[in-house]
């Protein structure tokens, strides 16, 4: 999975913090408060992250209506999930990355290890 370009990410992050589908031209108006875009170029990005998967679109009257498939949280777990798969040795690089974490992190990181159900056994004829 490639990383969001920058358009791509403006446009899911209003997407994502919008409590209803939005229209291109809703959209455009919203990033607009932040640079100056054209509405089909929004529009074209927006169709492309449809095509990716990531947005569905709805029918309302004559527009459409775009909301995420996927989540934030979902994004951000695949491209650390992504950026770990790329290391020789997954263990050094968890340590090197928890070690950056600050002291809130690391406890929301614990708290959140913590609930894991446990790993079914794998091999259960394996006396362990």
């Amino acid at each position: 999975m490639r990383a969001f370009g920058e358009l791509e990410s403006d446009i899911m992050r209003v997407l994502w913090s919008s409590a209803e589908p939005l229209s291109i031209q809703r959209l455009t108006d919203v990033l607009n408060e932040e640079r100056p875009l054209a509405y089909t170029t929004v529009m074209t990005v927006t169709e492309r992250l449809r095509t990716k998967g990531w947005l569905e679109r709805t029918k309302r009257g004559r527009s459409y209506r775009y909301s995420p498939l996927r989540s934030a949280d979902d994004y951000t777990a695949a491209l650390m999930e992504q950026a770990l798969a790329s290391s020789t040795d997954r263990a050094h690089a968890l340590l090197h990355f928890a070690g950056r974490l600050d002291a809130d992190e690391a406890a929301a990181l614990r708290k959140a290890l913590d609930s894991l159900p446990p790993d079914p056994d794998p091999d259960p004829d394996t006396d362990h």
